[in-house]
């Protein structure tokens, strides 16, 4: 797993399979990153072609750690059975999801990277 942090940025890209194990990992990845307000977290999933529902349990971790560090999360480049698993879930409301990272910095020069409810 590959973790990038600059000031404004936290680029989180996860590879193989989230599970339980993987997942421990990703939580403890996260809890690393020292949030800062209006900090743009993306956790890149292209390389992500498994979870399950026990790999959730990051993504949720992580997103409410990002809000209430006034912090932005956006997942990217979902996989099929990732998103799957995140609309039976009902989280694909939850989360903010974007098709490409590109996409992502493309469209937040004009916006605030903080999340706003």
């Amino acid at each position: 797993m590959t973790l990038t942090q600059e000031r404004q940025l936290i680029l989180l890209k996860p590879e193989g399979g989230i599970n339980l194990e993987f997942g421990t990992a990703l939580s403890e990845q996260i809890a690393t990153i020292e949030p800062r307000c209006n900090q743009l977290w993306v956790i890149d999933l292209a390389e992500v072609d498994f979870m399950d529902s026990s790999g959730l349990v990051p993504l949720i971790k992580g997103l409410m750690s990002a809000r209430q560090s006034g912090c932005r999360l956006v997942l990217c480049n979902v996989q099929p059975q990732v998103k799957l698993i995140l609309e039976l879930t009902q989280l694909d409301s939850v989360f903010e999801i974007v098709p490409k990272y590109e996409d992502i910095i493309c469209d937040t020069p004009g916006k605030s990277l903080a999340f706003t409810s």
